[in-house]
């Protein structure tokens, strides 16, 4: 993987953690003292762990969380001017400087893996924090968690995919609010509004979301992998367009050894082997 071993700014660790445990991919936002607000670095160690956890077929889920009692500030504005001055002074804003999509692509816009992402959210997630919020599938936040895309009041536009997203996953008018005020939306009204599936005791969100992700990980792969492409590909289309996509996803699932395993498995009163063939 591009730049997995290098030191970060620090000169002690990088700015992303990336560690798999089985067939958990875990990745840490690691800038606590800069709130984890994303630089050219960190968006580029994005990038790539979001590759790994796509061609490593011994991964099965990954789960994003954050160093610290903040999950993510959203872009660091200083980079912003960096990247517009077209600044060239580290490995890091050279590669963004060359290929611009990794920033939207490691903000799980333009490029989301096949397989599950569970957000794991501690303190406050603003701007960027919450439009990479919207790229994962399942999301946990600790109690005191807020979030908010906050980019109007500086005068930007969140450019990450929030704009279309949000008013799909909350409706319009709380979507609006948020998006044209910039203010917060704490995590009990997010759970509220399905922004958020679980909210726990403060320090407990990266334990809950590692428990979904382990929960996920024991189920068929391919099963796991074709459901979620059939969520995404069929959001908002009529149902007589969405039918074929399912269909396609599901008859190919059903086709499989995997398939063939799971009901043995049961019959026979012992956990399933699946191959993800």
């Amino acid at each position: 993987m591009a730049g997995g071993g290098r030191v970060g700014e620090s000169g002690a660790e990088p700015l992303v953690l990336v560690e798999a445990d089985g067939p958990v991919l875990t990745v840490t936002l690691n800038r606590p003292e800069k709130r984890n607000a994303t630089n050219a670095e960190v968006l580029c160690r994005l990038y790539d762990a979001w590759g790994r956890l796509d061609e490593d077929d011994s991964l099965r889920v990954g789960i994003l969380t954050g160093k610290g009692p903040t999950f993510c500030a959203g872009m660091d504005l200083a980079e912003i001017g960096r990247l517009r001055a077209g600044v060239r002074d580290n490995e890091w804003i050279s590669r963004l400087q060359d290929d611009p999509s990794i920033t939207l692509k490691a903000f799980l816009k333009k490029r989301r893996p096949a397989k599950p992402i569970i957000l794991a959210a501690e303190g406050f997630a603003r701007a960027g924090g919450t439009e990479i919020l919207q790229g994962t599938d399942i999301r946990v936040a600790g109690e005191s968690a807020v979030f908010g895309v906050t980019e109007v009041q500086r005068g930007l536009f969140p450019l990450a995919g929030s704009a279309v997203r949000l008013r799909r996953q909350i409706g319009y008018a709380v979507a609006a609010e948020m998006l044209l005020t910039g203010e917060d939306l704490p995590a009990r009204r997010a759970h509220e509004l399905g922004l958020v599936n679980h909210v726990v005791p403060d320090g407990q969100a990266l334990a809950k979301a590692r428990e979904i992700a382990d929960r996920i990980a024991r189920n068929g792969p391919l099963a796991v992998k074709a459901i979620l492409a059939t969520l995404r590909d069929t959001e908002c289309l009529p149902e007589a367009e969405a039918w074929p996509i399912e269909e396609r996803y599901g008859n190919a699932v059903m086709r499989s050894g995997d398939a063939v395993e799971g009901p043995v498995a049961f019959l026979e009163k012992r956990e399933p082997v699946f191959t993800g063939t």
